[in-house]
């Protein structure tokens, strides 16, 4: 077991089983890319809108989940699946089309869960009223990217929304008995450690279910590349990521699920950092680092407190 409330430990409490997700691509877009709000995206989103990883657009949601069974099922012994809707913002569409593309994914008889991946600012009440009927067949979980509480940072990575929005939506969503993960980037340029800190803090306050923390990736053909050839930018050591995890972990509230350490970039696209390609050992030193420390039976967790923004 970790040391931590992990999604792997989460899944076997809840399911019975490890699950692993099947990542899919519907064809959405992005109001920050289809000029609703810009055309260049987040600074560090790569053309493929974070879904390098995910299927085929052009096959069936079906055809998908079954490629990603085929995929995985000669490698672990896997029963069921989370249908995960990974690449762009995946309530940005007809709802029609997006009705039929959930139902697609849970009516597959190896789906245990839905998972969404959108932004807080493509939530209609239409788009919330479906999630929470598709969620009384199987969970559904709305993945919300945040990345910061930082007004300033959010700007600088060009989000296109302001925190109270974040905070509308994940009410909206847990008023509705939906499940919300957050994503939260580490190493953004000009956040502090206590900065980062901070943002843990604020969503310790906040309904929220779960949390994946996210190493700062520099890909090629993205802003943030542009900016890092220019300024070259502090990045995380492969050290100072560790400490700053651990710190993130020690001040996250008990029942808090942890969905992610750290990440995958695409090693074709990635410039920085290198060392992050080596992602089992990361999450090896991690656990050894956070055993050493005895972290767990003294961890830090305190009552939150407001975040200085």
């Amino acid at each position: 077991m970790e040391p931590y409330n992990s999604l792997n430990e989460s899944l076997k409490k809840r399911f019975g089983e490890k699950l692993y997700k099947l990542t899919l691509n519907i064809g959405c877009t992005c109001p920050n890319r289809d000029g609703t709000i810009g055309t260049r995206g987040c600074i560090f989103c790569s053309a493929g809108g974070s879904g390098e990883f995910a299927g085929d657009p052009a096959r069936s949601v079906t055809r998908q989940i079954e490629d990603g069974i085929l995929s995985l099922s000669g490698r672990r012994p896997v029963q069921r699946y989370i249908a995960y809707f990974q690449a762009y913002t995946n309530t940005y569409g007809p709802v029609g089309y997006l009705r039929q593309a959930w139902q697609e994914a849970l009516d597959h008889p190896k789906t245990a869960a839905l998972s969404i991946a959108t932004r807080p600012d493509c939530l209609s009440i239409e788009i919330l009223d479906l999630l929470a009927e598709l969620n009384r067949q199987k969970p559904v979980w709305v993945e919300l990217g945040l990345q910061s509480i930082h007004e300033e940072t959010a700007r600088f990575i060009r989000r296109g929304y302001p925190l109270t929005v974040f905070d509308q939506a994940v009410q909206a969503l847990h008023n509705r008995g939906l499940e919300v993960i957050t994503h939260v980037i580490l190493g953004l340029p000009g956040e502090t450690t206590e900065m980062m800190l901070d943002t843990i803090r604020y969503l310790n306050t906040l309904p929220i279910d779960g949390l994946k923390l996210q190493l700062l990736h520099v890909l090629r053909h993205t802003d943030l590349a542009d900016y890092y050839l220019q300024t070259g930018f502090h990045i995380l050591t492969q050290e100072e990521y560790i400490d700053l995890i651990i710190s993130c972990l020690e001040l996250c509230r008990p029942g808090l699920v942890i969905h992610r350490l750290t990440g995958d970039g695409p090693k074709d696209l990635l410039i920085a950092p290198l060392w992050s390609t080596r992602k089992r050992q990361v999450l090896n030193s991690i656990h050894r680092e956070l055993k050493q420390r005895n972290t767990w039976q003294g961890r830090r967790y305190q009552t939150p407190r407001p975040a200085s923004r």
